[in-house]
């Protein structure tokens, strides 16, 4: 870990990829780009730089809010992204999918009042939309960002 941020490095790591430079230092240390925590032996893996959701100053990662949203009854799967905003720089975004249809307003209603007390209020989402499907790569990986 160097800055809050994961490092790794294995005997049997890869050396480059095809025609491209080298991610690795001259130590052999790849960085993830994941932002962690530090608690003893502890490593808590927040997320990735580039997901990182700036609200006024505030960071948010999208993966805390989402494990969250994935509480509420009624969600099935969550995604969280980031938007543009003028006065905060960022706001919010939820794309859930639920398991039975529900007006937006009344969404919006039972999420604010879910995540009240599990959540700092710049970390509950402003923006919700219901998605017919959940959002992932071949890899299985959250698809935050639109194409």
């Amino acid at each position: 870990m160097h800055d809050g941020t994961l490092w790794i490095r294995a005997q049997s790591a890869m050396r480059e990829y095809l025609n491209a430079p080298s991610p690795f230092d001259e130590d052999g240390w790849l960085n993830t780009e994941d932002e962690v925590e530090v608690d003893g032996e502890y490593v808590r893996i927040l997320g990735r730089r580039s997901e990182i959701i700036n609200v006024g100053g505030q960071k948010v990662y999208p993966a805390e809010v989402e494990s969250v949203l994935m509480e509420m009854e009624g969600v099935v799967d969550a995604t969280v992204s980031g938007e543009a905003n003028p006065l905060t720089g960022q706001i919010v975004v939820a794309r859930v999918v639920l398991t039975a249809p529900l007006a937006r307003s009344e969404l919006k209603r039972r999420m604010r009042v879910f995540c009240r007390d599990r959540l700092a209020p710049f970390k509950i989402p402003v923006k919700v939309t219901v998605d017919g499907e959940t959002r992932h790569s071949g890899r299985y990986k959250k698809i935050r960002r639109e194409a």
